[in-house]
């Protein structure tokens, strides 16, 4: 078996799991909380509603998207940029639930990240067969501040590459309630999803909800 694919095998059971230099993956961090995290999502959703957003060239998001906090993450054939407003319904975002701030806060601590203090939520929806590709998260003002990424409802195939998008991303398995955040040295690593796999989970259904909590401004 190779020796990249057994390492992320037994990582399967490690409570907590470092991908590389401040990149931190935290089992199970919030699964008391989810619940309740998952109620919020679908309060902020009345608000403002999941979207499939375009991206350059016109290509439609295979995942659906909303946020919350002072800021949201918006994406058209112009470009990505972060809006005080939704453009779709002219108004703020929905505000960030405090569970949402002291959830990110606590976690980023975890992982070795004092002091994080999110103003941006972004709220991604997966379906079976939805997937991110590889990117970087640098629309952001302050690139000191890590980005903490928590995962509810059916698991998921997280991709962790390197600088490049040509290194070969690590495959790690996420499942209902794991955090995972990185900084530092590994701010701008690319990652992303592989293609959701059909699932029904008691508390999502066939849906899978990432919460990525950034500073923005």
């Amino acid at each position: 078996m190779p020796s990249d694919l057994f390492s992320d095998l037994a990582a399967e059971h490690e409570e907590r799991l470092e991908l590389a230099p401040e990149a931190i993956l935290l089992r199970g961090a919030v699964k008391a909380e989810s619940p309740e995290l998952f109620s919020a999502i679908m309060d902020a959703a009345r608000i403002s509603p999941f979207r499939h957003m375009a991206v350059r060239g016109g290509f439609r998001m295979s995942v659906a998207m909303t946020n919350c906090g002072h800021l949201g993450w918006t994406s058209d054939e112009k470009g990505y940029r972060y809006s005080t407003l939704d453009p779709e319904t002219g108004k703020p975002w929905p505000a960030m639930p405090p569970l949402f701030a002291e959830v990110a806060s606590r976690c980023a601590s975890l992982a070795g990240f004092a002091d994080f203090e999110p103003d941006a939520c972004l709220i991604n929806r997966y379906k079976p067969d939805a997937r991110m590709t590889l990117h970087q998260d640098k629309n952001e003002v302050d690139m000191s501040r890590p980005i903490v990424s928590v995962s509810l409802g059916l698991p998921a195939t997280f991709l962790f590459g390197g600088m490049t998008r040509k290194e070969r991303p690590r495959r790690i398995r996420i499942e209902s309630g794991d955090v995972v955040a990185w900084g530092g040295a590994a701010r701008l690593t690319y990652h992303g999803i592989a293609a959701l796999a059909e699932g029904d989970h008691p508390l999502t259904g066939p849906f899978r909800y990432n919460l990525t909590f950034r500073k923005a401004g």
